[in-house]
């Protein structure tokens, strides 16, 4: 079977570009997925990983819609490769005039270790390019650093009614895993919040 996955990094962005360019592939299942890649916690792709034989191939439009690092894709690659499925990545080139499956395989392997690597370089370089700006912005006397979402006086409504929910339960003793679930937020946050509350 075809199986196309398709992921943007927030909810407000738009699904529509990937999954069109998947179903130019004629892929029989497209599993679509709108959160950060930063964790792990995606269960669109945890049913794909789950569900995946050796009959499947596994469709994505670039090597980034698995995670956000090297070692988050890698991680996904192995789980899809230890279920005996081939992943397509659709802005690689293709191999499909070889008929030796392990040569294929092998090529394709080969290729997705330099575009991981190369993915990771430029994250690397990006960070590089942050942290010089924000040191340039100190010496100018302009950095004024990451604003606090969750605060009591965060201009979000929703965002004050979360922090002060959070202070609410934590003082009734209520576990931070607890806390995080319920409000859907991350359990750092949790503690970030608790943190600013104590200052």
């Amino acid at each position: 079977m075809k199986i196309g996955y398709a992921r943007v990094s927030t909810v407000d962005q738009n699904l529509v570009r990937q999954i069109v360019r998947l179903r130019k592939e004629q892929v029989d299942l497209i599993y679509k997925e709108k959160l950060s890649g930063k964790n792990m916690e995606r269960p669109q792709l945890k049913r794909l990983l789950k569900r995946l034989t050796s009959e499947d191939e596994v469709y994505v439009v670039s090597l980034d819609r698995l995670g956000r690092n090297s070692d988050d894709i890698t991680r996904i690659i192995n789980q899809i490769t230890i279920k005996g499925a081939f992943l397509n990545v659709l802005d690689l080139p293709t191999f499909e005039g070889i008929k030796d499956h392990n040569l294929k395989r092998l090529l394709t392997n080969l290729i997705l270790e330099i575009k991981k690597y190369d993915a990771e370089q430029e994250r690397k370089m990006i960070r590089e390019r942050q942290r010089q700006g924000i040191e340039l912005a100190k010496l100018a006397g302009k950095y004024k650093g990451k604003k606090v979402q969750y605060c009591a006086d965060s201009p979000k409504k929703q965002n004050r009614e979360i922090y002060f929910k959070t202070i609410e339960m934590l003082k009734k003793g209520i576990p931070k895993t607890k806390i995080a679930d319920r409000l859907g937020i991350s359990k750092q946050t949790v503690y970030n919040i608790l943190r600013r509350d104590q200052e």
